[in-house]
């Protein structure tokens, strides 16, 4: 494990400015966009910066760094990493340099999503390195420290859930060839660029895998939260080619994806009481088999 310094606003912007210099970009008047897994900086200049939290994660931060360029030769429209030497590892914190699509975020038009998560799934894998495979649980398993801040009968509740989810996922039959994923595509992972036009966003987790992964959140953002209206998800429907709800091991995926999000909340719910009251009242909701429209994004 390394010793990093915790990630602070000061922290973040010592590492920010020792990575510019030493890639040769300007960290003047560079504004933090976000402190949280990582730190995000947007420069003077139109370039983002993230800084992680520790050098642990230097392994998948090189490997967004060879997926951005990847798609970069493919032509295919995504986030582009910063033509410098990177990533860069400062006291500790690993900084990485991507081109700034534009200035602020919206979203792009549900049919343009669709299209870009096909066009991806169309690419074959890359040559020069290898995409790790998809393993969901074990990505679960590595965030269950988290339970230690919420109530035992709910931490135990979603210990039992992930184990019964584990189980009938192993058996499942995958309808799509496996092939490249994105591993967390959804309409908020698609951006559009200064010029209009949809760009893929956050490259952590890329993976080689069931494709049926990369259209569950757009499916479970229909049906159960109510984010994308029927007409939205016939547009996905018709434009990818697929209707994963028709599909029996869809409640599975999309079960994975509900304890997934509250498990990712559970790490602020040990000092954020209105996290904390939120993934009570999903957790709730899951062993009822409630609503799940009044889920508050975060």
């Amino acid at each position: 494990m390394s010793s990093a310094a915790a990630l602070t606003e000061s922290t973040a912007y010592g590492v920010l400015a020792k990575a510019c210099e030493q890639v040769g970009a300007d960290p003047t008047g560079a504004k933090l966009v976000r402190l949280g897994s990582n730190a995000v900086y947007r420069l003077a200049e139109p370039v983002i910066v993230r800084v992680s939290r520790d050098v642990d994660t230097v392994e998948n931060v090189t490997r967004q760094v060879q997926v951005a360029r990847w798609l970069e030769q493919a032509g295919y429209p995504a986030t582009r990493a910063l033509d410098v030497d990177q990533p860069v590892d400062i006291d500790g914190h690993v900084a990485t340099f991507w081109v700034s699509v534009a200035e602020t975020a919206e979203y792009a038009p549900i049919q343009q999503v669709a299209d870009l998560i096909r066009q991806l799934h169309d690419l074959d894998p890359p040559s020069d390195f290898v995409l790790p495979a998809a393993q969901p649980f074990a990505d679960l398993d590595s965030r269950l420290s988290v339970l230690a801040n919420l109530d035992e009968s709910d931490a135990d509740f979603l210990r039992e859930l992930i184990g019964e989810l584990r189980s009938r996922y192993e058996t499942l039959d995958f309808p799509l060839a496996p092939g490249v994923i994105h591993g967390d595509a959804n309409v908020g992972n698609v951006i559009l660029s200064r010029d209009g036009e949809p760009v893929l966003i956050d490259l952590d987790d890329f993976a080689i895998g069931p494709r049926e992964w990369d259209l569950v959140q757009t499916a479970l953002f229909y049906e159960r939260f109510g984010w994308h209206t029927e007409d939205e998800y016939r547009t996905f429907v018709e434009v990818y080619g697929f209707d994963i709800m028709s599909w029996p091991g869809y409640r599975i995926l999309a079960g994975y994806r509900e304890i997934s999000m509250t498990l990712w909340l559970a790490g602020k719910a040990g000092a954020d009481e209105e996290a904390a009251a939120e993934v009570r009242k999903r957790v709730e909701s899951i062993r009822s088999g409630g609503s799940r429209r009044d889920w508050a994004p975060f």
